[in-house]
């Protein structure tokens, strides 16, 4: 757990080694953790080259994700919102008129789907090709930080659609939300609220949910989840080799443990790597995608939990106390993995699994 150690990416199956720039900005990411613009700054760079995922490099994709987020969990928590909105942008076939900069790479970019109770967002047409936003949206992730977002609202026929906005413009406040969990303090999430704010619509209705990039972008935040799960494993791995120098080899228990953990990486890893290949082959763009999206993130969380309770029970208290980045990551790791709906999606991939939309 050297907090100067090199970082080291997170491998998703490409035969080939990760590209010398990742190694830099990996280093980079490891300078500028607490640094929200400075992270910010880093996504923007990033989604300059990103691959895009289903378009031939989706394994290389995710591994970004996982090495960045391994290093940071919430450098990974900045950077994948933005590459998933400039995705999304590129997915609707035409860029022309949106807000932010003569291209959607310009500035930084959230995105914002969450619902929440009592809070409604609505769009109505103004006119001229065009909606004005009124009503709030829950956990806008940085909102204030950010130049744009892709954002979902209500329409008058009952759908809903996706839009981009600028969160500079007049009509949109950010609230700064009381934030008391020790995970992801630099990534607090709170309400926006628009008052007739001018947005460009992405899609039509329901393409933001319908289009197979809805499940390749949840994919991807899982891919976040496993870098952060092999980073624990990792922190695990070290501090066993640290303790055998002293002399203190580790126990049967120990190092059964490590050997779950090296397992468990290496399935869901071939897992992530098959899966990428299978969006680029074209397999998953049609109604089985979101299905095994809902396989990837359960697998992935799964996994997860696992890893962060075996490497718990072997290290005990003493880094959870002392080690501001183990402790940081096992922090930041717990809220983050919390995005997965844990039995709900089960449920609902058990009701697409009655219907027929499995593989045994």
């Amino acid at each position: 757990m050297d907090p100067e150690a090199k970082p080291r990416p997170v491998r998703i199956g490409s035969a080939a080694e990760p590209p010398e720039t990742l190694a830099t900005m990996l280093e980079a990411v490891r300078d500028a953790a607490g640094d929200v613009p400075a992270l910010i700054a880093l996504a923007r760079d990033t989604g300059r080259t990103a691959p895009r995922p289903g378009e031939g490099s989706t394994a290389r994709l995710w591994e970004l994700l996982a090495s960045v987020t391994s290093v940071d969990v919430a450098a990974g928590r900045v950077l994948e919102p933005h590459l998933d909105a400039l995705a999304i942008l590129a997915q609707s076939g035409s860029q022309a008129g949106f807000p932010i900069g003569e291209s959607s790479t310009d500035g930084a970019w959230g995105v914002f789907a969450a619902e929440g109770p009592g809070l409604r967002l609505e769009a109505t047409p103004d006119g001229a090709g065009n909606y004005r936003l009124n009503g709030s949206k829950p956990w806008c992730s940085l909102a204030a930080h950010l130049d744009g977002a892709v954002l979902t609202a209500h329409l008058a026929d009952g759908g809903r659609a996706a839009f981009a906005v600028d969160l500079h413009t007049p009509g949109v406040s950010c609230e700064t939300p009381l934030w008391t969990s020790r995970g992801l303090r630099e990534i607090p999430s709170g309400t926006v609220h628009f008052d007739g704010v001018s947005a460009v619509p992405v899609g039509a209705s329901g393409w933001y949910f319908q289009r197979p990039g809805f499940a390749w972008g949840g994919m991807g935040v899982a891919a976040c989840w496993f870098g952060g799960a092999v980073a624990v494993a990792r922190d695990f791995s070290s501090a066993l080799s640290a303790a055998a120098d002293k002399g203190r080899e580790p126990d049967q228990i120990a190092l059964a443990h490590l050997g779950e953990a090296d397992r468990i990486i290496a399935s869901v890893s071939g897992y992530l790597a098959r899966t990428a290949e299978r969006i680029d082959a074209g397999e998953l763009s049609g109604s089985g995608a979101w299905s095994e999206a809902l396989r990837v993130r359960g697998t992935v969380a799964a996994a997860v939990e696992r890893i962060q309770a075996v490497v718990a029970q072997n290290l005990g208290p003493g880094p959870l106390a002392f080690n501001e980045k183990y402790g940081k990551r096992m922090a930041d790791l717990s809220l983050y993995i919390r995005q997965h709906h844990a039995m709900r999606d089960d449920a609902q991939l058990g009701a697409l699994t009655l219907k027929g939309d499995r593989s045994w």
